[in-house]
């Protein structure tokens, strides 16, 4: 499958560009309560409030303004504004994305969408097989909700555009690239393979992973990925077989 503005061979890394080594981008600010890991770099632009980290952990490079947030803010728009404009295969307005089975392609909510349970994304064997999330306003998954990726499908290659602001229940288990015009908040423990970015207003975190898919961090932070991952997903697990959140 090619969408009309990306090559099957995009990914996030062409589509995303410099922002697709961001683990979280915000626009106002970003905050995070508890023990959260970002496997990715964090940034904020045009504000610069980043809190929480220490005792979150930032396994990248952190960016408060400056030129490098800046340019991924711009590329995050960009982005944005091009998973908008492609046109749908199938209206999902009113249904609940839990219990689906979906194929290949660009799939439109009028306004909200809504995950309770799991979503199951079928590449059909072609791991280079996009899938985009198109929402007027707001994204928003239940407790536990969950997504399934199966027959070759990745993470880097499911996009959400959410023409408000993006909600993750408590322990979510989410997969792909939130783009939101306003902002993000993933509740206590929830899980994110892919980008939170909040191209207007703030990141809101709470004691989450969130992974960077398939970015290659700047040289600078390679070798702290490589050393720091272990330790704290470890640090991680101790932490839920002790039940801490």
């Amino acid at each position: 499958m090619t969408l009309a503005g990306f090559s099957t061979q995009g990914q996030s890394s062409l589509i995303l560009n410099s922002a697709g080594s961001f683990a979280v981008l915000g626009g106002s600010a970003v905050t995070s309560t508890g023990d959260t890991i970002l496997n990715g770099n964090l940034g904020v632009y045009p504000g610069t409030s980043i809190t929480g980290f220490s005792p979150g952990i930032v396994n990248g490079v952190t960016y408060a303004g400056g030129p490098v947030a800046q340019q991924a803010e711009k590329d995050a728009v960009s982005a944005y504004n091009a998973l908008k404009s492609e046109t749908p295969i199938q209206d999902l307005s009113g249904q609940d994305l839990g219990t689906l089975i979906l194929t290949p392609g660009v799939y439109f909510f009028s306004s909200s969408a809504q995950l309770t349970g799991t979503l199951v994304l079928n590449a059909q064997n072609d791991p280079n097989a996009i899938f985009v999330f198109q929402m007027g306003t707001t994204l928003t998954t239940a407790t536990g909700a969950s997504i399934d990726l199966i027959n070759d499908a990745e993470a880097d290659n499911v996009f959400w555009q959410v023409g408000s602001s993006a909600t993750l229940g408590t322990g979510t288990s989410f997969y792909g690239s939130i783009l939101a015009d306003q902002s993000i908040t993933m509740n206590t423990g929830a899980s994110l393979s892919g980008r939170a970015l909040a191209l207007n207003a703030a990141v809101t975190l709470d004691d989450n992973i969130i992974t960077v898919s398939t970015a290659v961090p700047e040289p600078a932070s390679f070798w702290l990925l490589v050393f720091a991952l272990p330790f704290s997903a470890l640090g991680w697990g101790w932490r839920r077989k002790a039940g801490h959140s």
